[in-house]
């Protein structure tokens, strides 16, 4: 069976000064997000694209755990943390690459061990950002295009 597209999703992404952009979110309010690249590169004026990555990863799997908690009628008002370690590696061409991401989430203070043992095994796959990396997604590039 297909998948089958239900809305989209516009970030565009501005050169700021060398390696420094500034990333903006269509249709949303939200204030522009500064990514650069650590030195030599860039400035660390932002993270990198790699750590926005983790960020994404981390940040989805702790709000995935979040409501599923909730539908089992777990209030947790604060406390779910996530640490996201990444490997980066270096391929044979010499090209740097997210090897390895390893997650650990926090056991949430005052939330039962059995429902957190009921959503061990189905939250990660509500992850929409997990569970896309884990399958691979297609990038489709196109260069000197305009919109």
């Amino acid at each position: 069976m297909e998948n089958v597209k239900v809305s989209e999703v516009v970030v565009h992404v501005s050169q700021e000064d060398a390696y420094r952009f500034s990333v903006s979110f269509e249709g949303k309010p939200y204030a522009p997000l500064t990514v650069d690249e650590p030195p030599p590169l860039g400035l660390d004026a932002g993270p990198n694209p790699a750590r926005l990555m983790g960020a994404a990863i981390g940040n989805c799997l702790a709000a995935s755990l979040l409501f599923c908690l909730s539908k089992h009628g777990v209030k947790v008002p604060s406390g779910i943390e996530a640490r996201v370690t990444m490997d980066l590696v270096r391929t044979p061409e010499k090209r740097l690459r997210i090897g390895k991401v390893r997650v650990s989430l926090a056991h949430p203070p005052g939330v039962p061990v059995d429902a957190l043992e009921a959503c061990r095994e189905v939250f990660e796959d509500f992850c929409t950002v997990t569970a896309s990396v884990r399958q691979g997604i297609e990038v489709e590039v196109d260069v000197g295009g305009t919109w």
